[in-house]
């Protein structure tokens, strides 16, 4: 009679987390309309973007300027209902202008103490444009917030909202007056999201839908609350050990020290860690049900390995000298996968 009970309460519990997993599917598909009447022909930037935030990460949008990369980030933060702040990224910038800073005030009675104001990266949705164009010094700023969800001023912490993501946009290097983001602030991004040019039926669609007397705009179709108690779904949809055993083989692989790959051996300088393992169980959850699907396949480790591991891999020497590209190397993995 026990054991009659217990698998009854764990049906009722699948059944919940069907019917739960099935309603937000439907959302998402919602915010996925809405976010489309005003980003045109980025599908999947749209869609890996809201992997991220259902993940509970952050997201680094890679592109040339003029591909709708704020205007993404603007249409994100109405969609879901969050206070979202803008920061844009100059070679001037200090952390205190992202953090916050201590000033000192002076009462009607005399009396002198210090007063915290906040910085933007009180947000819920934190915009870093062009972080690529500050220093080194005022990137690392963001270290501490990215991992911790809290900052310290003057040796003293302060949490930060929640829910709290950073997206960040970044010009390609290759252009001037841009620095390269440190490796442990790369680790920190969920995902590395490349934002192409669009197709020629996209940019038609462009010219005629923003260049007339009226602009779509994006609508809310969810609070900032769903979106929490939608990252704790996410973290209960289970995963099977088939799929398990390739995010951690997959990853390993990419490592010099432990890969088969001759490739990996010869050209990586060092792989990706433990976190991009938990990356990956936490986007192929996250895709699933952004599918309304309840269980993850090889075909979610397949299309987020690029945009989770091509951020956390570095080439040697030898392998730029010959031209040999990340992408190139994590379709070799992909080969061994399929």
């Amino acid at each position: 009679m026990t054991v009659t009970v217990k698998e009854n309460g764990d049906l009722g519990k699948s059944e919940k987390l069907i019917e739960a997993v099935e309603r937000l599917g439907q959302r998402l598909a919602d915010a996925r309309e809405t976010i489309g009447k005003v980003i045109f022909g980025q599908t999947e930037v749209i869609d890996e973007t809201l992997i991220t935030l259902l993940a509970g990460g952050h997201a680094l949008l890679i592109g040339v300027p003029g591909l709708g990369k704020t205007r993404l980030v603007e249409t994100l933060g109405t969609a879901f209902g969050m206070e979202a702040k803008r920061v844009q990224f100059t070679p001037d910038l200090m952390p205190a202008d992202i953090l916050g800073s201590e000033v000192l005030e002076e009462s009607e009675s005399g009396r002198r103490s210090f007063r915290f104001i906040k910085g933007p990266v009180f947000a819920q949705l934190l915009m870093a444009d062009e972080i690529n164009r500050a220093s080194p010094r005022t990137q690392s700023a963001l270290l501490q917030a990215m991992q911790e969800h809290r900052v310290s001023v003057a040796g003293q912490y302060h949490q930060l909202p929640s829910p709290f993501h950073v997206l960040a946009t970044q010009n390609p290097l290759e252009q001037e007056g841009t620095y390269p983001l440190p490796e442990a602030q790369l680790d920190r991004f969920f995902m590395q999201i490349d934002v192409d040019y669009p197709d020629l039926g996209a940019e038609r669609e462009i010219l005629v839908s923003t260049t007339g007397a009226t602009v779509d705009a994006a609508v809310g179709v969810m609070k900032a609350a769903d979106l929490v108690e939608a990252q704790r779904l996410v973290r209960h949809v289970p995963v099977g050990e088939s799929v398990v055993e390739t995010i951690l083989n997959s990853v390993r692989e990419c490592r010099p020290e432990t890969s088969t790959i001759p490739d990996v051996k010869m050209h990586v300088s060092w792989g990706p860690g433990p976190r991009a393992s938990q990356a990956l169980m936490l986007g192929i959850r996250a895709r699933a049900i952004t599918g309304a699907r309840l269980a993850p396949s090889m075909d979610d480790v397949l299309a987020l390995i690029h945009p989770i591991l091509r951020h956390r891999m570095a080439l040697n020497f030898a392998a730029r000298a010959e031209g040999i590209t990340v992408t190139q190397i994590i379709d070799r993995l992909c080969e061994t996968i399929a």
